[in-house]
């Protein structure tokens, strides 16, 4: 598989930007070439200097916690910039089509629309699982992108690895796997299989187990020719000084995070449970998420009671094979107990 190939043709000529200091490789004291304000920053800390386009130090720290090479790591204004970048770059509009897996992700179809780009919707199975020969039959000679979310969102559960294997196999545009979740998850990460599968697109994120939703940073591993082409397209400057320094100084708590996700895990079980003792819960799915979908007696009348009492949750009631169904966060253990009173106090 030639994975240049599979890049759209103007792409493929495309001609990045370039900056004086992509192309001076030499060290420097005095900078007059970006027509930035010379005299710093009117804050504590001076950013008047543009950041490092492809975000160095901070790839360096975050090799050695997740073994990916530097050139084989793009970092994006959240998973969404990534998610974006490979509709741009490998399907041409009105002309090529991708394959979702409701219920799943909905910034997919929503990359995919505002790129003009076809959607194939094979739903899951009935537990959440992948339809491996509807899969096979929605693929065409236009097919480039498979978007796969283990575990899965809003479902929670994680997709089973064998038959994700099976789609790497067979499939010769990218796979792309979603593993926004994989911190809360029992199931090892796809990036140890990042040299076996060339075509295959990890994406993962410092929104969730990292704490990090409000810098808007995410994190996709795969070859290094999908990385120089993402590279190439995207936005000389992604990501902020700000958000490489925050993202690094984060970085040196590791243990916190670990702590959190084991709390986090904890508290999933035990919301879990009692969910499932409430009266007007029905059904409460197994999860390998920071969340549980839980299919309730009135799902809308639900949400809306709780939205009174300042609690927020989602109503995925209308999505495809979750009907009836609300998607709750694991909060602190304060903030499940509000949640839980609060259902214990609905009336019908």
């Amino acid at each position: 598989m030639d994975i240049k190939n599979l890049q759209r043709e103007n792409i493929k000529n495309l001609r990045p930007y370039s900056t004086a200091r992509d192309e001076y490789k030499g060290q420097a004291s005095v900078f007059l070439d970006a027509n930035e304000n010379s005299f710093g920053s009117p804050l504590p800390e001076n950013f008047n200097r543009y950041p490092d386009p492809l975000q160095l130090d901070l790839k360096d720290a975050l090799s050695k916690i997740k073994g990916v090479p530097i050139e084989n790591t793009f970092l994006g204004n959240g998973s969404d910039e990534a998610i974006d970048l490979l509709f741009r770059c490998f399907c041409n509009p009105g002309k090529d089509n991708v394959i979702i897996l409701p219920p799943t992700y909905g910034m997919y179809e929503v990359s995919a629309n505002i790129n003009d780009v076809e959607i194939r919707k094979v739903n899951l199975l009935p537990n959440f699982q992948l339809d491996l020969e509807g899969i096979a039959e929605a693929i065409d000679e236009y097919t480039k992108l498979i978007f796969i979310c283990s575990p899965n969102n809003p479902t929670g559960n994680s997709i089973v690895r064998t038959d994700i294997e099976t789609v790497l196999a067979n499939f010769k545009g990218l796979v792309i796997i979603d593993e926004a979740y994989i911190n809360f998850a029992k199931q090892r990460t796809f990036i140890q299989e990042l040299t076996e599968y060339p075509q295959l697109v990890i994406l993962q994120t410092f929104s969730k187990a990292w704490g990090l939703a409000g810098l808007r940073l995410g994190m996709a591993f795969a070859s290094s020719i999908v990385i120089d082409i993402l590279n190439k397209v995207k936005a000389p400057y992604n990501i902020s000084q700000s958000t490489q320094d925050l993202a690094l100084a984060a970085l040196q708590h590791v243990a916190q995070v670990n702590d959190w996700i084991k709390i986090t895990v904890a508290e999933r079980e035990l919301l879990s449970q009692k969910l499932a003792d409430l009266p007007m819960v029905k059904k409460v799915y197994p999860s390998d998420a920071n969340f549980v979908l839980a299919e309730v007696e009135d799902a809308a009348g639900t949400y809306n009671a709780l939205v009174e009492q300042g609690i927020i949750i989602r109503d995925r009631s209308k999505v495809v094979l979750c009907d009836g169904c609300l998607r709750v966060t694991v909060g602190t253990p304060r903030e499940n107990e509000i949640l839980l009173s609060a259902l214990k106090s609905l009336t019908y």
